[in-house]
């Protein structure tokens, strides 16, 4: 019979691992704020690349959100299926005189040219989500260039305008997507608050519980134009916020001018 000594080192050694393992997971549940978008092996490659960001490997990272002190927030929707509640975000978001960023897809776009146009006329800004909402980390620059630039010819055939920022589908992302998206022109916009509005069996108190303390300068929230509970979760979620004192821009006017740089926690700052 083999008999096995657990020594103290032994035991300390395996606490310290545990530890690491727990703080591991906890900064990346920090990180990513319950996404939606988290499908297969491709998210599981985006969750070690930013474990690797905090381990003070150099990577590319987008923006989650804002250095700011001024109350100003911006509030985000991801397009890319139906359409049925967009007529009533644009007039909630109109009925407080306030502007978002509506991230589309192309073939939303395409399917909903009407919407589109409405979405523009009332003011707010429209985002690149691509054209055909792939896994872009596992797709070559070229590939990812002519997607994004397919997006934009499209919306310009509608209103006239290109789009200046973007948003990754699934929210997935890898350094060679973030390069080659920047050097198109566009910054990469991911977010710090996330409603998680596409799960039915979240109640509206859930969503409102989940994002009303997170709230603070220069934050990004995601939402989606289809989201579930979205009727009764968004014009509390809005006048809340308001009666806060922030004050909701689109991203362009959330993004800092001039030089900035962006910090391991996805926060832009200015340059210094």
């Amino acid at each position: 019979m083999r008999i096995f000594v657990i020594t103290k080192k032994t035991i300390i050694i395996s606490a310290i691992i545990t530890v690491c393992i727990i703080l591991a997971i906890i900064l990346v549940a920090a990180f990513t704020d319950g996404s939606p978008q988290r499908e297969g092996n491709s998210w599981i490659d985006v969750e070690q690349y930013k474990l690797e960001v905090m381990a003070g490997k150099h990577k590319e990272l987008p923006v989650y959100s804002v250095a700011r002190d001024d109350k100003k927030i911006a509030l985000t929707i991801d397009a890319a299926w139906e359409d049925d509640k967009t007529p009533f975000i644009l007039q909630e978001l109109g009925k407080y005189n306030i502007k978002a960023t509506f991230f589309l897809c192309g073939f939303w776009v395409e399917k909903y040219p009407d919407n589109v146009k409405a979405i523009h006329a009332a003011g707010h800004e429209i985002g690149n989500h691509s054209l055909t909402h792939p896994h872009m980390n596992k797709m070559g620059s070229e590939q990812i260039k002519d997607d994004l630039t397919k997006f934009d010819d499209l919306l310009e055939s509608v209103i006239g305008v290109r789009a200046k920022n973007f948003r990754a589908p699934y929210g997935e992302y890898n350094d060679n997507v973030i390069k080659t998206v920047r050097s198109m022109g566009y910054e990469v916009i991911q977010w710090d608050i996330d409603t998680i509005d596409w799960k039915p069996e979240r109640s509206s108190q859930t969503i409102l519980d989940t994002v009303l303390p997170k709230l603070h300068d220069g934050c990004i929230i995601l939402c989606h134009n289809n989201g579930f509970k979205i009727e009764q979760y968004l014009p509390i979620l809005i006048e809340t916020a308001m009666q806060q004192g922030y004050q909701f821009v689109t991203i362009e006017e959330l993004l800092l001018d001039g030089d900035t740089t962006i910090d391991v926690n996805g926060v832009q700052k200015p340059a210094a």
